[in-house]
Order: structure tokens, then sequence, then C-alpha cells
């Protein structure tokens, strides 16, 4: 859900275990593949201390990660579907703790931090949470939907003066007031938006490069779209070198380059965006013997930072989860 990467900058008020080495796949495009060990070297001569840094981390048993979300100090925070709580972890060190207790009946899906220390939560249960890292309080608690099937606020960006939450079961963006009070704005979905029913849509969610827009992934059936703030009419995203992104969960931007994370699959794809964020084309796919159905992604210099929240395994209190980095 850099810090975790902000798409527009405008200010508001305010077990470590060695990884393995990532496997950097040539794409469909035939573009070269940069091996894990160049990679690797590349990012101990910019920054040697981070290069000594875990590349994989624990999470507490029976956590259920599936947000991540780094700010503008090495520090992750990851966001619990067992109960809404939020972990934080050094990643300098690998250790954490929790910062946020969370509460019955609670959720914290996707997750942004902002510059003030604000951490922005897709409560899934028709919520939007703020929630002060310093303190550990919640701050705000916005109603953005109705707490019923119908609905599940999934992800969340970060553009201009507002965080941007998807309706993953309803074709409308929300938009909640960055370090302030306000009201919230619904932004219905118009254009080429089509809404599969009974299916995950509109999940993983960034700003475009010139802060005009949002990207969004549909991920049923894996389609990307452009959707400007002023109007929510959707543009698709013409995809060069891939015919789908299918099940893509958490996006990431850096500059031009956009990171389509692919839950199921396993992997993340990435592509470069033309000027006008209307074709994407993929460049290469990033995989790892240690994913284990990651959902999104956060940066940290050269690296990027995934929690594997497993959903093929068995969603209980003694199981066990992680995070990993891998060379951007």
């Amino acid at each position: 859900m850099n810090r975790s990467h902000r798409n527009h900058s405008k200010p508001s008020r305010r077990t470590v275990l060695g990884g393995a080495a990532v496997t950097a796949l040539a794409a469909a495009t035939g573009a070269g593949t940069a091996g894990a060990g160049t990679a690797a070297a590349a990012t101990a001569a910019r920054h040697p201390q981070a290069a000594a840094w875990p590349t994989e981390f624990p999470l507490p048993d029976g956590f259920l990660p599936e947000g991540i979300t780094i700010g503008n100090q090495p520090y992750a925070y990851m966001g619990s579907r067992a109960n809404g709580a939020v972990y934080r972890t050094d990643l300098r060190t690998g250790r954490g703790r929790i910062v946020h207790e969370g509460a019955a009946g609670t959720v914290a899906v996707g997750l942004k931090i902002d510059d003030d220390g604000l951490l922005y939560i897709a409560g899934n249960t028709g919520v939007a949470r703020v929630l002060d890292t310093r303190s550990g309080k919640l701050v705000h608690t916005y109603r953005l939907t109705e707490a019923t099937p119908a609905h599940f606020i999934n992800d969340v960006t970060l553009l201009g003066d507002r965080a941007w939450f998807t309706d993953s079961r309803d074709s409308v963006l929300y938009g909640v007031p960055r370090g302030r009070r306000g009201s919230v704005r619904a932004l219905p979905l118009g254009g080429d938006w089509e809404q599969t029913p009974d299916a995950i849509n509109a999940n993983g969610i960034v700003g475009t490069p010139d802060g005009r827009a949002l990207i969004v992934v549909r991920s049923t059936p894996g389609k990307l779209y452009r959707i400007p703030l002023k109007t929510g009419h959707a543009t698709e995203i013409t995809l060069v070198g891939a015919g789908d992104v299918a099940n893509g969960d958490g996006l990431l931007r850096i500059g031009r380059t956009l990171y389509v994370v692919q839950n199921r699959l396993n992997k993340i794809s990435v592509f470069h965006l033309d000027a006008t964020s209307t074709t994407a084309t993929l460049r290469r796919t990033i995989t790892d013997p240690r994913f284990d159905v990651p959902t999104t992604a956060a940066r940290r210099r050269d690296r990027l930072y995934l929690v594997n929240a497993r959903f093929t395994s068995p969603q209980e209190p003694t199981t066990t989860f992680n995070a990993v980095a891998v060379p951007l």
C-alpha cells in the first residue's frame, strides 16, 4: 500500500533470518533479467548498512496479515485480519511489537502511513480508521459503507488531500480527509468499469504519476484501470506483454514503474507506464521461493517488503506468518 510510496506530495498536520536469493524472471517481452547476486551487490554498494538488514522477519502466530506500509523511518507496519491489530517491525533488526491491540470484530487489511505518523487503515467491515502511530491510539473512525457482505473496504492510498479506499464488492471509491476532520467523498466508477458479481473487484490502488487520477486493479478478471479524481470515468489500461493481472492485489508505483502483486500466483509483475498511464508494458516478473501468497508490498530503499497472507494454509491461531524482502 519509500516510505509506502507517497504518490502525490501534500503535507498534512501532522527469527531474523537470512533470505533466500531472489529469482527475477525474464518477462514475455524478452527483457533481460538481473541476477539476485547483481542486485544484492548494487544494494550493498549504495547502502552498505541496509544491505545487512534481515530479508525475512516473523509476525505473531495467528496474526493473519494482509497490508504492509513503510514510512520515512525504517519501520514496517502490518495489519491483522484477525482482530484489527497493527504490528510494527524495525527493518534494521527484524524485531517487532504490537503498537495497536485492535479489538474483536475489527479488521485491518490495506494501510498507508502519512509523513505525520498517521496510519490510514482499510477496515473491511465498512469503515476506515486513522491511527496515530506515535501513541497507538485511534484518532478517527469513518463509516464508509454499511457493515454487510455487499461491501469490503480493502485497500488505501494517499493522493492529494485525501486517503482513497477501494470497496471490493461495490463500484465506488471513498476519499477520507488527510490529517484533519471533514466529510467522506464517494466516487462512483463508470466508463470501462464492469463489476463482477460475487467476486473481489477493486483491490489495490495507487495514484498516477501526474497526481490527477488513481490506478486500481480489478482482481477478477485481472485488469488495471485509470480513474480520474474529477469524474470516476474509468479507462481500462492496455497491457502489453501480459494478457491480464489475474489475482492482482496490492499495487506500488515508483515513478512510472508499477508493481502488481499477484497473490495466489506468488509473483510480482513489473510494468512501465506510458506518459498518460493508459498503457502498461510488462518489463519483468519477480518471484521468490519464500513467497506464500503475498498480498501487498512496500518499499524501503532498494527493497520491496511483502507480507505472506498464506491464504492456502489453515487460518488458525497457531498458523505462523512472516514478511520477506526482495530487491527492487
